[in-house]
C-alpha cells in the first residue's frame, strides 16, 4: 500500500470560536477558508488541557496529562510515550518537525526523524509551579498584563522571527521531498508560535483590520469578586492589580491578535504553494489545529488556563480522501489527532490503545455518532489543584476539589455566564456528570502525582544550575560541506537531482 504524506499545520494559542466552520467570514485568511473547504471541520474541537507543554504533548500521545505526566510547561514528557510521529515512523514515513512543539527534558525528538529548527521555549524544569505555596507568582515567567498594554505594531519581534524561520524551513523540506532523494512518503509537522501573545502584528496584517468590529469582547469585564473561584486565581497569577487596561489596550490586543491571524494565514499559503506547485498535494493529508486558545479580554480573563470556550476550544480540520468535507458539532479533542493520523495512514496501534485515551475521528466524519464525552485537564499555574472538565452535547461540567462545580448549557448559556450546577432543575444532568468524573478521575492520587513530580523537579533543576550548566535545547545540524555545490561532488549531478521537475 502506497502510505499518504502527512502534513500537520499547528498554530498557538488559537481561540476556536473564531473557527465555527472554518475562519470566521470577518477574518483575513484566504489559504484557510481554501483549506476548510475541502476539510472536515470540528466546530466543537477541544485542547486536552489548556497550557502549551500539556496541549502539545496530548495532542502527540493521545493521553491526558494525568496519564503522560506533562502537568505543566516545565514537566518533562516520558520517551517511553509513543507519539504519532513514532506510529508513522515506524510504520515507515520519514517524519520531520519545523517549529514549536514544547518538549521538555532531554529527549528533543519524540519520534521525530529530524528537527529543522530549536524551539521558542525552554526545555528544562525552570518553569515549574509550586502547589506547596499557594498563591506565589513567580514574576520571571509567569504572565502578566503587559502583553496587553503594549500591544501594537512592529515589523520584527522574538516570536516573527521565529515563525518566519519556521515556514522558510517548512517550504526548503516540501521542495526536498519533491526531488525525491528518499522514496519514503514523508509527515512534516509546521508549528508556529503566534498568535499566542505578545499582541505585536507587522503593519501590513495590523492594517486589514481598521475598521474590524470585532475589537471589543462580546462579555465585558466581570468584578473580580464575581468571579469563580479559579478565575481570580488567573487574575492573581497574571498580576492584574498593576496593571490599568484601556479600552484602547484592549481593542489593540485584539486587533494585534486578528493580525497575526492573518500573517499565519500567509505563512501557510506560502508552505501549500509549495505543496501544489511540486504536485504533491494530491496525495497529503493536511491536519490544521491549535495547542489552546485565547480569551482575548472576555469576562476580563486574558490567555488561557481555563476551561471556558475562548480558552479551551480550539480550531481543527482535516482534509483528507477518507474524510467528507463538511461541519461536524459533534465535541471533539485534539487527544484524537493522534489516532485519526495513524487511522489515516492505515496503522494499526491496537497494541497500546488501552493506554491512550484519543479516539479516531475518521468514523465520526463518515456519520458513525459518538457518544463519549470529551475530557480536558488542568494542574498548572494559576491551579492550585488538579482541575477537571467534561464536554459532551450541550453540556460543559467542571470540578476541583477546591471548588464549586459548575455545569453549563451551551446552547443556551454560549458565554458561561450561568452555572446550573445548584439548580434543582438542572440536578439530574449534575448527578450524570459527577458520576461520569468519579469514575474517569481520583482528584487526590492526581493531585499527589502533581506534588510529586513539581517537588521532584525543583531539586533537579537547583541542582542542574549549580556549576557546569549543559542545555536541553535542540541545537539544528546543518552539514556545511553537503549542501549546494562541494568538490566531492559532481556538478551535472548536483544540479539535475537538485532541479524539480525535471526536463520541463
Amino acid at each position: 500500500m502506497t502510505r499518504p504524506n502527512i502534513l500537520i499545520l499547528m498554530v498557538d494559542q488559537l481561540n476556536g470560536t473564531f473557527f465555527p466552520d472554518g475562519p470566521a467570514e470577518w477574518l483575513h485568511a484566504p489559504n484557510l477558508r481554501k483549506l476548510a473547504a475541502r476539510s472536515a471541520r470540528f466546530a466543537d474541537a477541544y485542547t486536552a488541557s489548556p497550557l502549551c507543554a500539556p496541549g502539545r504533548a496530548a495532542f502527540m500521545s493521545g493521553q491526558l496529562p494525568s496519564q503522560n505526566g506533562v502537568y505543566d510547561n516545565a514537566a518533562e514528557f516520558s520517551s517511553a510515550i509513543p507519539t504519532f510521529a513514532h506510529h508513522l515512523r515506524r510504520a515507515g514515513h520519514q517524519t520531520c518537525l519545523s517549529g514549536k512543539m514544547h518538549f521538555v527534558g532531554p529527549d528533543q525528538l519524540h519520534g521525530f526523524e529530524e528537527r529543522l529548527t530549536t524551539d521558542i521555549y525552554p526545555p528544562d524544569f525552570g518553569w515549574t509551579p509550586d502547589y506547596r505555596k499557594p498563591g506565589e507568582r513567580i514574576d520571571w515567567w509567569y504572565h502578566n498584563m503587559g502583553s496587553v498594554t503594549g500591544a501594537g505594531v512592529a515589523e520584527i519581534t522574538n516570536q516573527l522571527e521565529y515563525d518566519d524561520e519556521v515556514a522558510y524551513n517548512a517550504r526548503a523540506r516540501i521542495y526536498d521531498y519533491a526531488r525525491g532523494a528518499d522514496e519514503r512518503p514523508w509527515a512534516l509537522t509546521v508549528s508556529f508560535t503566534h498568535p499566542h501573545d505578545p499582541y505585536v502584528a507587522r503593519r501590513k496584517y495590523w492594517d486589514l483590520y481598521e475598521d474590524c468590529a470585532h475589537l471589543a469582547p462580546t462579555v465585558p469585564p466581570i468584578p473580580y469578586e464575581d468571579h469563580d473561584p479559579h478565575s481570580q486565581r488567573i487574575f492573581d497569577a497574571n498580576d492584574w492589580r498593576n496593571f490599568e487596561l484601556t479600552d484602547d489596550m484592549i481593542a489593540r490586543s485584539r486587533r494585534a491578535y486578528f493580525a497575526n491571524i492573518s500573517y499565519l494565514d500567509d505563512k501557510i499559503g506560502e508552505i501549500m504553494e509549495a505543496l501544489e506547485t511540486t504536485r504533491q498535494a494530491q496525495n497529503t493529508i493536511i491536519l490544521f489545529v491549535s495547542d489552546h486558545g485565547d480569551m482575548l479580554g472576555e469576562r476580563g480573563l486574558w490567555f488561557k488556563m481555563s476551561f471556558f470556550e475562548g480558552s479551551a476550544r480550539v480550531p481543527m480540520m482535516i482534509a483528507a480522501p477518507q474524510v467528507p468535507a463538511g461541519r461536524i458539532d459533534t465535541p471533539v479533542s485534539n487527544i484524537d489527532v493522534c489516532p485519526t493520523l495513524c487511522d489515516l495512514a492505515g496503522i494499526d496501534i491496537s497494541e497500546i490503545m488501552p493506554w491512550t485515551t484519543g479516539e479516531s475521528l475518521v468514523p465520526l466524519a463518515n456519520g458513525t455518532p459518538r457518544t463519549s464525552p470529551v475530557a480536558m485537564e488542568y494542574a498548572a499555574e494559576a491551579s492550585y489543584a488538579p482541575m477537571v472538565a467534561l464536554r459532551q452535547g450541550r453540556w460543559k461540567y467542571t470540578r476541583c476539589s477546591l471548588d464549586p462545580d459548575q455545569l453549563f448549557d451551551l446552547e443556551a448559556d454560549p458565554h458561561e455566564l450561568v452555572n446550573l450546577a445548584g439548580d434543582p432543575a438542572h440536578a439530574t444532568t449534575l448527578a450524570e456528570f459527577q458520576a461520569i468524573a468519579d469514575a474517569r478521575w481520583d482528584l487526590a492520587r492526581f493531585d499527589a502525582d502533581v506534588r510529586s513530580s513539581q517537588a521532584r523537579r525543583w531539586v533537579v533543576y537547583e541542582a542542574l544550575r549549580n556549576g557546569s550548566y549543559f542545555p536541553w535545547d535542540y541545537q539544528p545540524l546543518q552539514k556545511a560541506s553537503e549542501r549546494y555545490m562541494r568538490n566531492h561532488m559532481d556538478l551535472n549531478i548536483l544540479e539535475e537531482s537538485k532541479r524539480f521537475p525535471r526536463g520541463e
